[in-house]
């Protein structure tokens, strides 16, 4: 009887132990666990901090057959790259270079977007049945549809600008005067080259806020100084009192510049078409 007794209180003793370090070993894993967790998030959002820290441009998003969100050097950067592309196929084509860019411009995503990326695919051009040549599949009108793959973007240009004098449907464009981008960007709508009801007013905005007419103007040899409605680019801010485009500099807000030219806020949204108070640099804004 005392054996038995002696047994089960030694019994007793080694469950006891047991449960304890098991309850130990719990505790510092969930220790390790929190702290994998809390360390991981102090990164990312050091991460994303910096991120926004270092961002001194407003986002502005392209959405054709791709979306994606670019910044106004994106732009720019796409337009230095491109644009002799575009002016030569003005001239062999008849396609105004402004059109040809602010297609490219919009249908890649200045460059980023996953057609261009992958496929060398700047204007979003579906196979067609005619299509022999390499192709990559992307969600579009429908899911997975058939898109033309490039070896090099000046194919994909060149494609471009066949694509449109090979088909019936587009000779009306061609009867339009060539330096008439806003006649070209209604006409590419009603042939039925996009179906986003906005994207004449898309293909107008990104001409008119790049100033890529200049490129229209540089073909037809319109060596004037270039006009936006008969309204002169001042490109150093000077001479303010004749100044009818403003050049946005580092540290410009909508209200500094409405009480540097006698302008109320709204009426400087107005003039530009502004949604918000965002300005990035190199912008030019209307005064009038």
């Amino acid at each position: 009887m005392i054996k038995k007794i002696i047994y089960i209180f030694i019994l007793l003793i080694i469950v006891s132990c047991g449960s304890s370090r098991n309850k130990r070993i719990n505790q510092t894993k969930n220790r390790i666990n929190s702290t994998k967790t809390i360390s991981n998030k102090k990164v990312t959002v050091t991460i994303n901090d910096t991120k926004d820290s270092n961002s001194t441009e407003t986002k502005e998003d392209l959405e054709a057959t791709s979306k994606v969100s670019v910044t106004y050097s994106n732009v720019n950067s796409y337009i230095d790259s491109f644009k002799d592309v575009a002016k030569l196929n003005m001239k062999q084509y008849g396609i105004p270079a402004s059109i040809i860019l602010a297609q490219g411009i919009l249908e890649s995503g200045a460059g980023n977007g996953r057609l261009c990326k992958e496929a060398n695919n700047h204007f979003g051009i579906k196979c067609h049945k005619e299509w022999n040549g390499p192709s990559i599949t992307h969600d579009d009108d429908a899911a997975q549809e058939c898109f033309r793959k490039y070896e090099d973007p000046s194919e994909s240009y060149r494609d471009h600008s066949l694509f449109l004098t090979s088909r019936s449907r587009y000779n009306k464009l061609f009867e339009l005067d060539k330096g008439d981008f806003k006649g070209w960007a209604k006409g590419l709508k009603a042939a039925g080259y996009a179906t986003d009801p906005k994207y004449p007013s898309k293909l107008i905005g990104i001409i008119e806020r790049y100033q890529l007419n200049k490129y229209d103007n540089e073909v037809l040899n319109k060596t004037e100084d270039i006009k936006s409605d008969s309204v002169v680019i001042n490109e150093n801010n000077t001479n303010t009192n004749n100044l009818s485009l403003y050049i946005i500099q580092k540290g410009d807000t909508l209200y500094s510049l409405s009480k540097r030219f006698n302008l109320s806020v709204e009426e400087l949204k107005k003039i530009n078409g502004l949604k918000d108070n965002s300005l990035s640099l190199g912008q030019k804004i209307r005064l009038k």
